[in-house]
């Protein structure tokens, strides 16, 4: 079985049609997990759901995602974020909303489990170090993101590690229990300004973390046109 995964798409359609694209390039896959900020700061939260429904996405919920939808207490958001979530909730259709309401924190099937933040705190809590990933492995390979860092993380009886990875190349899976972060397709946060997803292949054993460049002065421009926060529009060049 090969599955896409996907997380952090944050309401930007662009990249999403970017990432699914290039999947149709590739060799078939079963099925779509999304692990969760399917909205939040970006232009086309609607249309981004329509299309994640079209392709029988099982996704979870992020913090955006429940926050928009009043779920999630936006406390803790910043002022840019908070403006975002107040603009998406404004906009949500009836059919968006009763989605993003149902989506499950935690998603398990067979040996995966898909999460947002992590398996004890599915909504909040950022996975950023092997440290923090050694107290969350739960079945033998568990999806999450949250940090728009993609990552690949291993447990054995002696030590949680980060196993080395290079986008485009296919990488074994180690033995063991395994956490995996597909990294952020609308609003990637590891200095690559490109989307990023991945490909599990359970049958080969192996991952393949993808970039994918999209047209992002569109996604701008459509945050303009929404008057969303400036420097939620300006992040996107940089992948910051």
């Amino acid at each position: 079985m090969r599955l896409a995964i996907l997380s952090d798409i944050h309401a930007n359609l662009v990249a999403l049609d970017a990432v699914l694209e290039d999947l149709s390039t590739q060799a078939a896959v079963d099925q779509t997990w999304v692990c969760g900020d399917i909205v939040g700061y970006g232009p086309q939260p609607n249309e981004v759901i329509d299309r994640l429904r079209q392709h029988d996405a099982r996704a979870v919920m992020g913090n955006h995602d429940g926050a928009a939808v009043g779920l999630v207490d936006v406390a803790w958001f910043n002022e840019a974020a908070a403006a975002a979530i107040a603009w998406t909730a404004g906009v949500l259709t009836d059919g968006s909303r009763e989605y993003l309401a149902a989506l499950p924190e935690r998603r398990t099937e067979g040996e995966l489990t898909a999460v947002h933040g992590s398996p004890r705190d599915p909504i909040w809590e950022y996975i950023v170090s092997a440290e923090v990933a050694r107290a969350q492995f739960s079945t033998r390979i568990c999806l999450f993101g949250h940090t728009h860092y993609p990552v690949l993380y291993a447990a054995t009886d002696a030590a949680v590690t980060r196993v080395a990875t290079s986008a485009g190349s296919q990488t074994p899976l180690p033995d063991g229990r395994l956490m995996l972060n597909p990294g952020s397709v609308g609003q990637p946060r590891d200095g690559n300004r490109a989307s990023s997803y991945a490909v599990l292949d359970l049958d080969t054993g192996s991952v393949e973390f993808r970039r994918v460049e999209y047209d992002i002065e569109r996604t701008q421009q459509l945050m303009r046109e929404q008057k969303l926060p400036s420097w939620l529009a300006e992040r996107l060049s940089h992948g910051r």
